[in-house]
């Protein structure tokens, strides 16, 4: 019962993060009416929701300390915690008015906070949720990932351990499949080399941990945009926003005739930087972007001579 309380607690989860979408036109302009309480598609006008309850406070504070005093529960509960935040804890020096324990009151409620400690987690799949969530923030933290795409790799772990994919394998390796097939899933430009930079694991470890729950969990890929890229490698190579509007009109131009189908996104984007920055008067070496892109010089290379023979920019402008 608890297994199978558990199975629907996590495709109500599912299908909250999946609503990103009209289901009707596949738009992602979706409006949400607080006054009526209704999620809106701003294209074809479709309800897709109608009921929506107000999470937040009836009360208003604009300090920390306001905030403090008027908070009367915890925070929201979380994928990214093994018990989902759900837990309690107490403060064993303290009591609930602030005042300072006596000594022998101090060493019980130690004893005391050692054994909730232990209770939390008592069963071993509680200890792999543990390990593997304490995984998953220190590499978001390392690779500076949002924390709602550090909520998809919480569901996708949760996912695998709960179809039976974890055992015989290593935690840290599933973590860091499932931290990878999130960034994948949201678009997010991480990479699987800066993931095993971070990682204990190997690379080759990972890679196949990561083909595995996509395989073992039905999870369809997106395909990667090299626009999504053209941020990251600007900031890398310190080219500005004008630089960047006009490599992600190239991008757009080289889309809608299918010249970027079958090579990597990241070289695409390095190439269409070069040639923004050369329209745009700013000065940077195809060794910069490559390095900024995890790419050879080669591809760069290629990638430019292919845009510039498709879209024919040496001899004309950009609209």
């Amino acid at each position: 019962m608890r297994k199978l309380l558990n199975t629907i607690e996590l495709v109500k989860m599912q299908r909250a993060l999946q609503l990103r979408s009209c289901p009707e036109c596949r738009s992602n302009e979706l409006i949400t009416d607080i006054n009526s309480g209704e999620i809106v598609c701003s294209n074809c006008g479709l309800v897709i929701k109608d009921i929506i309850l107000d999470q937040k406070p009836e009360w208003r504070a604009f300090t920390p300390e306001e905030i403090q005093r008027k908070t009367r529960t915890g925070p929201p509960t979380s994928l990214k915690r093994f018990d989902k935040g759900l837990s309690t804890t107490f403060q064993p020096y303290k009591d609930s008015h602030g005042r300072a324990l006596p000594i022998h009151e101090r060493l019980k409620m130690m004893r005391l906070r050692k054994w909730n400690i232990r209770a939390r987690i008592h069963s071993s799949i509680e200890r792999n949720l543990s390990q593997a969530m304490n995984e998953i923030t220190r590499l978001s933290d390392k690779l500076h990932i949002p924390s709602s795409v550090e909520e998809n790799a919480a569901f996708i772990y949760r996912k695998a351990l709960d179809e039976g994919l974890i055992r015989g394998r290593s935690i840290k390796s599933i973590a860091a499949a499932s931290l990878y097939a999130a960034c994948r899933l949201t678009r997010t430009p991480r990479n699987l080399k800066e993931i095993a930079e971070v990682s204990t694991r190997r690379r080759k470890e990972i890679s196949r941990c990561y083909r595995m729950l996509q395989r073992e969990l039905m999870i369809k890929m997106p395909f990667d945009e090299p626009i999504t890229y053209v941020t990251k490698i600007a900031s890398f190579a310190g080219l500005n926003q004008k630089t960047q509007n006009i490599a992600i009109q190239i991008l757009q131009k080289a889309k809608k005739i299918k010249v970027d189908i079958g090579k990597g996104p990241a070289g695409i984007a390095a190439a269409a930087l070069y040639i923004a920055s050369k329209k745009n008067g700013k000065k940077v070496t195809q060794k910069l972007l490559a390095k900024a892109a995890d790419v050879t010089e080669v591809t760069v290379r290629n990638r430019y001579k292919g845009l510039n023979k498709s879209l024919n920019l040496a001899s004309r402008k950009l609209a």
